[in-house]
């Protein structure tokens, strides 16, 4: 029997660990992949404090990790099949067994969204991409398209310059939702084309990406880019698939807690970009990491 069960190795998942360890509780966290999550994907982390000429995003993992394994935090590499969770037994099934702990804490974090067109199915791992910095040197000298208007789709396709020829950054709108800072660092760079008011229809190519189809919304024009690669930053959805029916969730499917973490279900707490909010960033997962560990801590002096 665990104290507490950490699902998820992000920046949440490992700072409530960290604190967890440190406070001395029975707790393990399981991650199916390697500990530090979307983070690990980021070439460059700018706006975490303590920091202040950046850190690559695997760097910064490595050391929460490290970190929070100075304390005797326990990581196990393994996916979680099924929860079993009531007011007063909570199981967690796993692809090597079952355990059971008092409480739960979900940092299960986000998926990359799906722009739900024809040819990304086919197509996806063949030239279609979330991830500039896992994939971006596959494509050098090469034409590619980045769909998105957010600080990731313009971080990712500033870059994406290092490496390929031209990038067409496809956004709806006709403005960027990017931070200024980044705005203007990819209106600084040549290699970035803006095409605004624009929406995917098609990705093309049969066994590799050949080209993108595009509507303009205003006008309702449809022309094709040839390009080898589309890379993808439309937004997030929850990794909630365990826990539905079982906590509540927001309409978007996101885990709907109090300002100390707490879900429907007593003893289960969540924290990072699995949670219903405002704001997806690593300074407020690490928070709500850390308000989670508390709350558990709290609620188990509340068993005793």
């Amino acid at each position: 029997m665990y104290d507490v069960i950490i699902i998820g190795g992000g920046p949440a998942g490992l700072t409530a660990g960290l604190y967890n360890a440190r406070a001395r509780l029975n707790v393990l966290l399981l991650e199916r992949l390697a500990p530090g999550g979307q983070v690990l994907t980021t070439d460059r982390v700018e706006n975490y404090p303590g920091f202040p000429d950046g850190i690559s995003g695997f760097e910064l993992m490595d050391r929460m990790k490290t970190q929070a394994e100075k304390f005797d935090l326990k990581i196990r590499n393994d996916e979680v099949m099924k929860l079993e969770l009531s007011e007063k037994r909570k199981v967690v099934v796993t692809s090597s067994g079952q355990m059971e702990s008092k409480v739960i804490i979900l940092a299960c974090g986000a998926s990359w969204k799906k722009l739900g067109v024809e040819g990304e199915d086919r197509l996806m791992g063949k030239g279609i991409s979330f991830c500039a910095t896992c994939d971006g040197p596959f494509y050098r000298d090469q034409e590619v398209a980045v769909v998105g208007g957010g600080d990731t789709a313009v971080e990712e396709a500033v870059f994406l310059t290092r490496f390929v020829k031209r990038i067409y950054l496809i956004h709806r709108r006709d403005k960027l939702r990017a931070t200024k800072l980044l705005q203007e660092r990819a209106m600084a760079e040549d290699k970035i084309d803006f095409i605004l008011d624009t929406v995917p229809l098609r990705i093309l190519g049969e066994s590799d990406v050949e080209g993108i189809e595009l509507k303009q919304l205003k006008t309702g024009d449809i022309r094709q880019k040839a390009v080898r690669g589309v890379f993808i930053f439309v937004g997030t959805v929850p990794n909630t698939e365990l826990v539905k029916g079982l906590v509540k969730l927001d309409q978007n499917g996101f885990v709907i807690t109090d300002d100390n973490m707490q879900t429907s279900m007593p003893g289960v707490f969540a924290a990072g970009d699995i949670r219903s909010k405002l704001f997806r960033q690593i300074s407020t997962a690490v928070g709500e990491g850390a308000a989670a560990s508390y709350s558990a801590e709290k609620y188990l002096e509340s068993l005793r």
